[in-house]
């Protein structure tokens, strides 16, 4: 109980003033707890940091987990996935600052943790893409490919929510279906073996 109390005021801090400008002194105040209790359960302002990181990034991942329905085809399970993510950032817009904003900005140690939410939110996506090629004529294709569209897709949606930041208004549901627009469109084509191709076949 104690603990979560001293990560939830750490975010709330780091969030607001960034990594470097974040004070213990204010960390302690926010949670209403001294000093040397928060090194004593969390260590230094380095391990507090990397503590928040750490739990606001599985918050992250079990919430989009959470909002795939499996039962659905794959193109609904991603939307009801993007739907959990953004609902995530709208709900605790502090964690997304701290992880997409504060941690990546720091750079080092704190990145790395970053890039390995990343690939997992990479990996849940490329098992959707591959599973939507099914056709036997097409499974290698997408194979192939299926990684490479789950970074692009998740860089987008990355992207979308860093603009939401400061365009709130718009639900999460919207931010979904408009992301769903822009890429699964595409993804469809591929697993119904529509390729573009150039039109300069010197290209």
């Amino acid at each position: 109980m104690r603990e979560r109390q001293i990560l939830d005021a750490a975010v709330q801090v780091f969030s607001r003033y960034g990594y470097h400008p974040a004070s213990m002194d204010e960390v302690s105040e926010v949670a209403g707890v001294s000093k040397p209790m928060i090194y004593a359960y969390l260590g230094s302002k380095e391990d507090l940091f990397t503590h928040c990181i750490r739990r606001e990034s599985a918050r992250l991942l079990d919430a989009v987990a959470a909002g795939i329905r499996p039962e659905l085809a794959p193109d609904m399970q991603l939307w009801h996935g993007l739907r959990s993510f953004y609902r995530f950032v709208h709900e605790y817009r502090d964690s997304w600052t701290v992880l997409h904003r504060q941690a990546l900005a720091v750079g080092g140690t704190f990145a790395d943790e970053i890039n390995q939410l990343r690939q997992q939110a990479i990996e849940l996506v490329a098992v959707l893409v591959k599973s939507a090629g099914s056709r036997a004529e097409l499974a290698d294709q997408v194979q192939k490919s299926g990684e490479g569209l789950a970074v692009a897709l998740v860089g987008a949606a990355e992207s979308l929510a860093d603009w939401w930041i400061d365009h709130p208004s718009v639900t999460e549901g919207m931010l979904a279906s408009w992301l769903m627009n822009l890429v699964w469109l595409g993804f469809n084509d591929l697993v119904e073996g529509k390729l573009w191709t150039p039109s300069d076949p010197a290209a």
